[in-house]
């Protein structure tokens, strides 16, 4: 938890975004894995810790924009509750902790609300993402639980959005704390990723890292010999030497603030000549793209120029053809690289989306493009200092998309099918860092990890 003081210079900075009404925040509930009392591990909404730090479940908080009165909702624990969890801080204490010095029982919350909508005042909420909440909300206002997102807020998003995708010193040094976790993390993976190890031992290690660290995984782990599929998240297989092995994991720390690597390493400890060269040629992407953040900056620019670069080192590899500016403004690149360059990160490791991508990364003047591939880049405005984002390329082989489009003989004019038909065992290479947009350009966070072609073999098995 932060000082009180940035909790409550980030509430009072809302009266000025907001111009009337109630600001409702919901905390997250516990989730049951299979019964009542036997929960997944607890996460708090990542607005409401942003606003609140109160990091449990049963809350609710007001700030009635109007009245200048900020309110926390809560109950305090009853003697089960005790037995079972022990003592715990009353809520009025906690509330003091961040600067709030009106606590009221939860019970209470409906009745604050309806008076509210009595008097023809707006209530502004955000998208909820939980069932729990939009059932919560169906309760609260009257509106169905399925049209709950319907009804939120833009004025509320917008002003969430603009304060939290603007990083300070103390949300950057969160967030550096949790890539020290992943460099050690990522330590231990190179280390064992050697022919006989199965995936899982490796996401039971890293994940025991993480937990180690004090914090948590900021996501599933990917761990997999199969990057080609870019969400694999199952870990049963056993490496074997020649195999690709694509980590993509993060560690979150107690303040919730995450991390997201993903490295791409040789099992055995070399890359033959064909991974060598599509290593390098995402290492290339990766590098060229980090140098072009800055200010003022748009990021659809820098993921279009990422792409052009993949065609031409592709072109020398006899995979693609043609004009690369062309084949990138055809889409034909997405059949190697169908996912976008990057997204912001902080307290969500993809943060604020759920509030909404149209928000956090568009705007007014940068629309969302339809075209495959290029449709998935969750961030594309121009870039502000105090921006944390990923730099992710990559280039995969999907066997399934390949036929698709051989089928159709889509980009035939930039693709060399019968040479792409060569890699359809290859599998797929993705390297990702997070990139703070500074004053004056950009700062690569935390400390190296190695991603070099010579130091990712040197590091790998530890050789």
């Amino acid at each position: 938890m932060f000082d009180k003081k940035t909790y409550q210079q980030r509430r009072n900075k809302l009266y000025k975004q907001v111009k009337s009404g109630l600001l409702l925040f919901l905390s997250n509930s516990e989730s049951p894995m299979n019964y009542p009392a036997n929960t997944y591990h607890y996460r708090q909404d990542s607005t409401f810790l942003y606003f609140f730090g109160l990091n449990f479940p049963g809350l609710a908080a007001i700030i009635d924009i109007d009245e200048n009165r900020q309110t926390v909702f809560g109950n305090d624990l009853d003697m089960e509750d005790i037995i079972w969890m022990g003592p715990q801080p009353t809520l009025k204490s906690r509330c003091l902790k961040i600067g709030i010095t009106d606590s009221q029982p939860l019970a209470h919350l409906s009745e604050t609300l309806l008076k509210a909508v009595r008097q023809g005042r707006k209530i502004h909420f955000l998208p909820p993402y939980r069932s729990e909440n939009s059932l919560w909300l169906e309760r609260l206002l009257g509106i169905r639980a399925e049209s709950a997102k319907n009804y939120a807020s833009a004025e509320f998003v917008k002003a969430v959005i603009a304060q939290r995708s603007l990083k300070n010193q103390e949300e950057i040094k969160e967030i550096e704390a949790a890539l020290a976790v992943s460099a050690a993390m990522y330590r231990q993976a190179m280390a064992m990723a050697r022919p006989g190890v199965y995936e899982r031992e490796i996401a039971g290690r890293i994940e025991g890292i993480a937990l180690s660290g004090g914090g948590q995984l900021a996501f599933p782990a990917i761990v997999t010999i199969h990057g080609e599929t870019l969400h694999n998240h199952y870990h049963g297989n056993r490496l074997q030497k020649g195999d690709l092995l694509i980590i993509d994991s993060g560690c979150e720390t107690e303040t919730g603030y995450a991390s997201d690597i993903t490295r791409t390493l040789p099992v055995g400890g070399k890359f033959d000549s064909r991974q060598k060269g599509v290593y390098e040629t995402v290492l290339n992407m990766q590098l060229s793209a980090i140098a072009m953040i800055r200010p003022g900056v748009s990021y659809r620019s820098v993921h279009l120029k990422a792409c052009e670069i993949l065609v031409e080192r592709l072109k020398q590899m006899n995979l693609m053809k043609g004009s690369a500016r062309d084949a990138v403004a055809a889409g034909a690149h997405a059949l190697f690289f169908p996912h976008g360059l990057g997204h912001m990160m902080g307290l969500d490791v993809h943060d604020m989306e759920d509030l909404g991508e149209t928000y956090v990364g568009y705007d007014e003047t940068t629309k969302r493009s339809q075209q495959f591939g290029l449709a998935y880049l969750r961030l594309a405005k121009k870039l502000e200092p105090g921006h944390v984002l990923t730099v992710e390329p990559g280039i995969y082989f999907i066997p399934a998309l390949i036929d698709q489009w051989r089928a159709e003989k889509k980009s035939a004019a930039f693709i060399n099918y019968a040479e792409v038909d060569k890699y359809r065992k290859f599998g797929g290479i993705r390297i990702e860092d997070n990139v703070l947009v500074t004053s004056k350009g950009h700062l690569v966070l935390g400390p190296p990890i190695p991603k070099e072609t010579e130091a990712v073999e040197k590091a790998v098995g530890g050789r």
